[in-house]
């Protein structure tokens, strides 16, 4: 079945998409430790994904955010001994971020954490369903990702 470009449809998946992410935001948040909250773990989940080196401008536009922002987050992780900052060799002025290993230890707990949470869903779900929808979630991403950056390859 096809549809047309339907703003009340796309509307209510994008709906749907928000709500799910405010709870997700909620239980993940649940199980951080005092003082982190949803983005400090997605810049942790980032840096895991990425690699290390990244410059916190980069951070910035990935996660849309001002740069001030990505500061302020990456000082309070530093702070907690879960990211370093340094020198950027190709440029002095500014810094890149390095997931330290307890950075990567509170990434993987908090995950573990998590488990009952999804175990729980899982019991509720039709996993087959949620493997077919994750394809068009990715592609989803891709397009949109796209259009931020202004390309059209999505």
């Amino acid at each position: 079945m096809t549809h047309e470009a339907d703003p009340t449809l796309l509307f209510e998946v994008f709906k749907e998409i928000g709500i799910i992410e405010q709870l997700a935001r909620a239980q993940l948040e649940a199980q951080l430790p005092e003082g982190l909250i949803g983005p400090h773990f997605a810049v942790l989940n980032h840096l895991v994904n990425r690699g290390d080196g990244a410059v916190p401008i980069d951070m910035a536009r990935a996660f849309q955010v001002p740069k001030t922002s990505m500061t302020h987050t990456l000082k309070g992780l530093a702070a907690q001994g879960l990211v370093e900052l340094r020198a950027n060799p190709d440029d002095g002025r500014s810094k890149t971020v390095w997931l330290m290993p307890a950075g990567r230890a509170l990434r993987t707990e908090t995950i573990e954490r998590l488990a009952p949470a999804f175990q729980g869903l899982a019991g509720q779900m039709d996993l087959t369903a949620l493997v077919e929808l994750l394809p068009v979630l990715v592609h989803l991403r891709e397009i949109m990702d796209a259009a931020r950056d202004g390309r059209q390859d999505g």
